[in-house]
C-alpha cells in the first residue's frame, strides 16, 4: 500500500501590528489596575519584577549559541535560589503564601532538574568515547 503523504504543518501567521498593540495595551492596563489597587509596598517590588523580565528577556535573547550550557548553569542558581526561598516561606501563615511556595518549588525543581539534564547531555557531545 501506498504510504499517504504526511500532512503540511500548520503555518502561523505572525500577529499584526494592531493585535499585537492589543495585548500590550491590556497588559499595561492591568498593570495599572494592579498598581492602583495593591499597597503602596508592592510597588517597588512589582517594579523590579517587571525590570527583571524585561532584562532577563533581552540578555538571554541575545546570547551566542555557545554559551548556552554556562548559561544554563546560571539559570540552575538562580532557581536553586527560587527553591530555598519558597522552603523558607512554605510553613508561614496564610494558605496562598503555601500553596503559591508549593507551586515555586515544583516549577524550580524542574527548571534545576531539566537544567541538569540538558547540560549532561551538551557535554556528553564533547565526550571521545
Amino acid at each position: 500500500p501506498a504510504a499517504a503523504p504526511a500532512p503540511a504543518p500548520a503555518v502561523r501567521k505572525p500577529l499584526t501590528a494592531g493585535r499585537r498593540f492589543g495585548g500590550v495595551a491590556l497588559a499595561a492596563l492591568l498593570l495599572f489596575l494592579a498598581a492602583g489597587f495593591a499597597p503602596a509596598a508592592l510597588l517597588p517590588h512589582l517594579t523590579v519584577f517587571v525590570l527583571a523580565i524585561v532584562i532577563g528577556y533581552y540578555v538571554i535573547g541575545h546570547v551566542h549559541h555557545a554559551l548556552h550550557t554556562p548559561l544554563m548553569s546560571v539559570t540552575n542558581a538562580i532557581s536553586g535560589i527560587i527553591v530555598v526561598g519558597a522552603l523558607l516561606q512554605i510553613g508561614h501563615g496564610s494558605t496562598v503564601v503555601t500553596v503559591l511556595s508549593a507551586v515555586a518549588i515544583l516549577l524550580a525543581s524542574i527548571n534545576v532538574f531539566g537544567g541538569f539534564a540538558v547540560t549532561r547531555r551538551m557535554l556528553a557531545m564533547f565526550n571521545r568515547s
